[in-house]
């Protein structure tokens, strides 16, 4: 219970404690999702359901560069379809610091790209198409801090899959909405170190 009481202290100090673009810093952490086409359509005879669901966990290794790792898992079924996705891998973001194409003080734009294990596998009916293999996306994003350590994410994308199966590849554009953290990990050490030895 009370390392509990650690962790909650630990993230309300770090959600409150950063400053204006500190949050790209080198040796911070960002943890978060990207959620794209959560949702349902219930009719008699045409219910459909869609989840696409992308963690990540990623570490800035240079002010303003993050690497991370990723998994993709998404479904969508309804009418005799069912599409799967699923892939995980490495990303890699560049937050750009330009005044000139600056649209909020609490927004960064962004570019990621990410390269992974991938698959694409769509069921219709008695037929199946899939194709599984080397994942690479790329596309560019602007994150929206509401608060110094939180910001909501919107990322427009390009995903190439490359492989194997009956199609040897599968093409997706997208517009994926979503929130990130970024966790200063000094701070966030320096605060367990001090309750640890209470």
């Amino acid at each position: 219970m009370r390392k509990v009481g650690y962790l909650t202290l630990v993230l309300t100090a770090m959600l409150f404690s950063a400053t204006t673009y500190a949050q790209t810093e080198k040796g911070n952490m960002l943890a978060g999702a990207n959620l794209a086409n959560i949702g349902g359509t219930f009719q008699n005879g045409g219910s459909k359901f869609n989840l696409n669901l992308t963690p990540k966990l990623g570490w800035f290794i240079k002010d303003d560069i993050a690497i991370g790792i990723d998994v993709n898992l998404g479904l969508s079924t309804g009418n005799d379809q069912t599409d799967f996705l699923y892939g995980i891998g490495a990303f890699g973001r560049y937050y750009i610091k330009d005044k000139d194409i600056e649209v909020s003080k609490r927004a960064r734009w962004f570019l990621e790209a990410n390269v992974g294990f991938n698959g694409v596998n769509t069921k219709a009916g008695d037929e199946s198409t899939n194709t599984n293999g080397l994942g690479v996306g790329f596309g560019p994003g602007l994150a929206y801090f509401i608060t110094p350590n939180v910001a909501l994410e919107g990322l427009l994308k390009y995903d190439l899959t490359v492989g194997f199966g009956s199609s040897t590849t599968a093409h997706r554009v997208g517009v994926n909405l979503g929130f990130q953290i970024y966790l200063p990990s000094a701070k966030a050490k320096q605060i367990i170190r001090e309750e640890g030895n209470r």
